[in-house]
């Protein structure tokens, strides 16, 4: 104890946003120090262990076009854990980073986690980051923290709902004197974005594309709703017959090909209100809703659930960094962190 807490000394405090899709490091007065895919780059060594050769945004370059002995491995999976070894090895190479390489080091961490998630995928969570080097860990739900990183005042006698669209999970929760009253957490977000492309372009053009092209043109022209200016790029992919082609695709097109986990959302959504209290129904009329994660970048997707949902819904500022930020405000105050973290 006595040792854990000398290293403490020396070792700054980390909050973690540890996505599907990407991984988000603050440390105290620096702020965000680290913003990279959760990926890992694997070769298997003769011996039959593997050897981690990359992580992060060189491993995520190396999808779809390693050798047979290197493999790009995403640990993460609909917001959990789905690979403990490549996650605990994630985890460490981060914290390191943040540290500048010293190995000798005993942060606490407070990270957090999709809404609903099992015990035994708590368990992991802490257990990795205990694993990779934490002297304590604290784990905070993600509703509550991408509210806070919006700035949403999360502690008032009001009702306020975010929306918080991940790479692997969407998680929807409404907040008031500072706690979530109600929550939801349905795998359905980036990750099936990228697949709902990837199917589309195969039914409606014979021409077969990976996640990594999905997931640019989800981010070149992907939209919710019609455009005033429509989007479009060329993309390139492998036919029917194998042969190397290309095509273009308009933002009317990824509009087409989002339509159904889109409307799966919105479901969601309209769920978490027909369950709410009357008093907080009248809160979240005159406020609206907040909509954070990667996901709230699609274009257009304010006016598309505003349309399905019949209320007011705005994109928080900087929406891909709101969970972080939020993660970060925890770990800054001692109250909230004891109040918030399931520890």
């Amino acid at each position: 104890m006595f040792l854990d807490n000398f290293i403490g000394i020396f070792s700054e405090d980390m909050a973690i946003d540890l996505g599907t899709a990407n991984t988000i490091v603050s440390i105290g007065n620096r702020g965000i120090v680290i913003n990279e895919p959760s990926v890992v780059a694997v070769k298997q060594e003769k011996n039959g262990r593997s050897k981690i050769l990359a992580v992060g945004s060189v491993a995520k370059d190396m999808i779809g076009k390693t050798p047979v002995d290197i493999t790009a491995v995403r640990p993460m999976r609909d917001g959990v854990i789905a690979d403990f070894e490549m996650t605990e090895r994630m985890i460490r190479y981060f914290i390191e980073k943040a540290h500048k390489r010293k190995a000798f080091l005993r942060p606490r961490i407070v990270i957090c986690i999709p809404f609903g998630i099992t015990q035994v995928e708590r368990k992991a969570v802490y257990e990795s980051a205990l694993s990779a080097g934490a002297r304590e860990v604290f784990l905070v739900e993600e509703p509550m923290v991408a509210a806070l990183g919006a700035g949403i005042p999360v502690n008032e006698p009001c009702g306020n709902m975010i929306v918080d669209i991940g790479g692997g999970t969407t998680e929807i929760g409404v907040t008031s004197l500072g706690g979530l009253v109600l929550s939801k957490s349905i795998k359905v977000a980036g990750d099936r974005f990228d697949k709902a492309i990837v199917d589309y372009v195969r039914q409606t053009t014979n021409l077969n594309i990976g996640e990594r092209t999905a997931e640019n043109i989800k981010f070149e022209i992907g939209a919710a709703y019609d455009l005033k200016d429509e989007l479009s790029m060329t993309v390139k992919g492998r036919d029917g017959s194998g042969f190397l082609s290309t095509i273009e695709l308009k933002s009317t097109d990824i509009k087409d090909a989002l339509k159904e986990p889109l409307k799966e959302i919105a479901t969601a959504i309209r769920n978490v209100l027909e369950e709410m209290p009357a008093d907080l129904a009248g809160d979240i009329v005159d406020n609206g809703i907040v909509l954070t994660g990667g996901g709230a970048l699609i274009r257009g997707l304010d006016a598309y659930l505003k349309n399905a949902i019949k209320l007011e819904v705005r994109v928080a500022e900087e929406p891909l960094l709101a969970v972080a930020r939020g993660t970060a405000k925890v770990l800054e105050n001692e109250q909230l962190l004891q109040l918030i973290s399931d520890a």
